[in-house]
């Protein structure tokens, strides 16, 4: 999230014309370790303990997850019916470029930025894209789910019109995700912390009162977790409600699924963009002063931004997987795959839309 800070370790202390912000990979604090202040070694130690091992975790089963939607998005034939299609193979897209750049953040995480600057700012700028389309095109499913689901007749009234709509809206959280990245394109460098490792990192001007990087966590906290959560809970909230009256036995399943996607963004999401709040607040008017304050809140830092980074394997599970056309198209191509080199095809299966699949013509709820 599909979500997430600054990588690196290290922040360079504010009495230095340029203030380094910890890239994606830690808390934005200042650090004064370059000055023997505060020795935070034992930080790196723990980020090198376990990041490796859970990057490589999330990048094998995220992958996997991930590359199944796009597979069945791109190889069954008219697969692309609803604006929701559209949007969950743009999200499955978006979370694949985001688990490239785990690789390098998992080695950096144990032997430092062994890569040069331009893969340094590449692979930042990448990871920003990718977080930002993430959370939009999230935003964009919250949208259509409400509109196919509580504005059903209008919605097939419009059908053609809204794919043309929906492709538009793909479009625009791309360039809009591209220009949000543009403090990684300018600001990723990598530095040298002691014991000559380096790492790459954000090093931002030094102005007023470190503005430009409150000005980046502003942002990033404003576009990449406010806006999705108040559109997801604006939206949720009315379909439950429009649930709440339907007469389906099928409500309560969909209910759960809605509690279920909300519930694993709130929980993904909201620690780590609360830490980032603190980090905002921090870099505006320095107030953590105190060695052992920092490395607890930056090992905190650690430790929220790697539950933010669970979400992009939780995404084809929420939006892909539950829905039963989904689930049938993936069954009906391990079935070729099992008879493949055999005379007999598989039997086409009867698609009935989800709720976080597709609506054709009307609101059902099955799973």
């Amino acid at each position: 999230m599909t979500a997430n800070g600054e990588m690196g370790y290290e922040s360079v202390s504010t009495m230095e014309p340029w203030t380094q912000s910890s890239d994606y990979m830690s808390s934005e604090t200042e650090d004064y370790e370059d000055s023997g202040i505060c020795d935070k070694s034992w930080v790196r130690l723990f980020r090198g303990s376990y990041e490796p091992v859970l990057y490589w975790i999330i990048f094998v089963v995220g992958g996997v997850g991930n590359l199944l939607v796009v597979w069945i998005y791109t190889t069954v034939k008219h697969r692309l019916k609803t604006m929701t299609d559209v949007y969950l193979l743009n999200l499955a897209i978006a979370d694949l470029f985001f688990l490239g750049t785990l690789p390098f953040w998992a080695t950096d995480a144990t032997q430092g930025w062994v890569f040069t600057g331009v893969v340094c700012k590449g692979v930042s700028a990448v990871y920003k894209i990718n977080f930002f389309s993430s959370m939009l095109l999230l935003t964009c499913i919250s949208v259509d789910r409400y509109i196919a689901i509580v504005r059903v007749t209008q919605a097939h009234n419009f059908k053609s019109r809204r794919m043309f709509y929906s492709k538009l809206a793909c479009l625009v959280v791309w360039l809009l995700s591209c220009f949000l990245s543009l403090p990684e394109f300018l600001f990723a460098e990598v530095k040298q912390g002691q014991h000559n490792v380096a790492f790459c990192s954000l090093v931002y001007p030094a102005n007023n009162n470190n503005l430009t990087k409150v000005l980046v966590l502003c942002l990033q906290i404003s576009v990449g977790f406010c806006l999705p959560l108040l559109v997801m809970v604006a939206c949720y909230s009315v379909i439950i409600r429009t649930l709440m009256q339907a007469r389906s036995f099928e409500k309560h399943k969909a209910l759960r699924v809605i509690l279920a996607v909300v519930a694993a963004f709130v929980l993904s999401q909201l620690p780590y963009n609360s830490h980032l709040i603190v980090e905002a607040a921090q870099a505006y008017n320095t107030t953590m002063t105190d060695c052992e304050a920092v490395k607890t809140f930056d090992v905190a830092g650690q430790v929220v931004k790697s539950l933010a980074y669970t979400h992009c394997c939780l995404n084809p599970i929420l939006y892909a997987f539950i829905g039963v056309r989904f689930r049938k198209d993936l069954l009906q191509i391990c079935q070729c795959l099992t008879r493949m080199g055999g005379v007999n095809k598989p039997q086409a299966v009867p698609k009935r839309p989800s709720v976080m699949s597709d609506t054709d013509t009307t609101p059902a709820l099955s799973l």
